[in-house]
Order: structure tokens, then C-alpha cells, then sequence
């Protein structure tokens, strides 16, 4: 029988481990449960240079909603209820800038871990996260009240390539991702209308580099730059560095490469 590894990652101890032991007691599930998103990347890098890689990560919606006030205790599995999905606390919302949310390190997983299946938990229905979920690489969206079969079922069928998002969600994920095509598609327009050197500027600017860093980088004047940028932000109908950084995203432009390092020695 083949085994399934699954990782289940949740910022609340109690509910990453009760979750990880209901799912345990199936005869073809290994189960590991980690509490962050740093701990959740250490797992899957142990995992993959001992060569085996875990096959699902199930990670909450709410990751990084973080323990900072007082809560409700978890409801365990108890034996009145083994197929109920172990409830998680009420999310408490962190301090700016501490939240490390699920949706981001599922998109993470898939660019670092393609071979890991990602599944999101949510506490509640949400078209449009459930849409960003798809986007960032998630195979299913499985809501906190289903129950353990459920979850079994989504997790298996993820394993074959089927995309699980619940029925009354599906005409709202399909809304939000027609929405975001079309964004997309009027981004990339926009895009393509820059030059080649306005291309470069943005893709620096995406990379998080000053005018300063962007002259460097370019062998430009920073004045060259600043008429550069200003060029930028003009065709593509923006005000900000922020919003042309959020558009290129949306049409699919990364970050400019990092300089290579300069080489030392003699030449040969």
C-alpha cells in the first residue's frame, strides 16, 4: 500500500497536533505537523534531502494569525466525534507586518517543493481567497466544518491532479478568477508597452531597488533613471512605485536577476 505524507501546518499547537493524529489513525497516512511556516520550509528541506518528500501539505488559511490573545480551548477528536475535524480557534489578528499567511507559503511550496500538493483549511467561506489560493498553487480549499472523509477524499484527490473547491464556493472562485484573468490581460497589455530599458527599470523596481540602485545596476545617471521611472509609472496609469510593482506582478514580471558576483584571481 502506498503511503501518503502529509504535513499539516497551523500556528495553533494544540489543532496541528490533533488534526496530524486524527489523520494518523488511517493505515495509509504518515503525518508530521509543524506550527510556522519556518518550521513547515525546515520540515519539507529535511524531508527532500532524505529523499522523502512529503505528498501533501495542508496548511490554514489563517497561518500567522499567531497566539496573541488569550483563547478558547481546541476541541479534541473525542470518541463521540472521530470523524470531525478538530475546530480551530477564532483567528486573532497580528500586529502589522507578523502575519506569515497560509496563501503565501502555499505559492511558496510550489515554486520550492513542485512535487508537494498544497490544500488550504479555512475557517469560514471566502470566494476571493479561495481564488487566490488557486492562483498561488493550492489544489483545494476545504472548509473547517467538513468532515475528516471529507478532507481524505480532497487530499487523495489532489494526489490525481483534481482540483477540490466546495460547491456553493465554485460560481464566486470562477468569478474571481475570470476577474483576475482579465486584470492580468489588460496588465500585460500595458506592460508591453513599455521600451526595452523601461522593462529593465521595472523589473528593478519589482526587485525592491532604489533610483540609486537601479543607476548601478544599469550604468545610468540617476536623472537618466528618475525620467526612466517616471516614464513608467506614466504608461502604465500609476502613481506609485507600489501600484506599478503590483501591476507587473499581476502580468507576470519578476524581479530583475541579481548582479553576478564579481569573479577574483588572474584570468587564465
Amino acid at each position: 500500500m502506498a503511503r501518503i505524507r502529509v504535513l499539516v501546518v497551523d500556528d495553533h499547537r494544540i489543532f496541528a497536533e490533533s488534526l496530524a493524529a486524527a489523520l494518523a489513525a488511517e493505515p495509509d497516512v504518515d503525518v508530521c505537523a509543524a506550527v510556522s511556516a519556518t518550521a513547515a520550509t525546515r520540515c519539507l528541506e529535511r524531508a527532500t534531502a532524505d529523499g522523502r518528500r512529503y505528498d501533501v501539505l495542508l496548511v490554514d488559511a489563517d497561518l500567522g494569525t499567531g497566539p496573541t490573545a488569550p483563547r478558547p480551548p481546541v476541541q479534541l477528536p473525542t470518541a463521540r466525534t472521530p470523524d470531525a475535524i478538530p475546530r480551530r480557534p477564532d483567528p486573532v489578528p497580528a500586529p502589522p507586518g507578523t502575519t506569515d499567511d497560509g496563501i503565501a507559503l502555499v505559492e511558496r511550496v510550489r515554486s520550492e517543493h513542485p512535487g508537494t500538493r498544497s490544500i488550504v483549511l479555512a475557517g469560514r467561506d471566502d470566494a476571493h481567497r479561495a481564488a487566490r489560493a488557486l492562483q498561488a498553487g493550492a489544489g483545494g480549499w476545504v472548509a473547517k466544518d467538513s468532515s475528516l472523509a471529507r478532507l481524505l477524499t480532497v487530499i487523495r484527490g489532489v494526489l490525481r491532479d483534481e482540483t477540490h473547491v466546495p460547491p456553493a464556493l465554485l460560481t464566486g472562485v470562477l468569478r474571481e478568477l475570470t476577474a483576475a484573468r482579465r486584470h492580468r490581460t489588460e496588465s500585460e497589455r500595458l506592460v508591453e508597452s513599455l521600451t526595452p530599458r523601461e522593462r529593465e527599470v521595472l523589473r528593478c523596481m519589482v526587485a525592491g531597488l532604489g533610483r540609486k540602485a537601479v543607476a548601478e545596476r544599469l550604468y545610468l545617471s540617476p536623472h537618466t533613471v528618475r525620467t526612466h521611472m517616471q516614464n513608467v509609472l506614466g504608461k502604465l496609469g500609476v502613481h506609485s512605485t507600489l501600484a506599478a510593482v503590483a501591476l507587473a506582478r499581476r502580468a507576470g514580471v519578476g524581479p530583475a536577476d541579481p548582479p553576478t558576483p564579481a569573479r577574483t584571481g588572474t584570468p587564465a
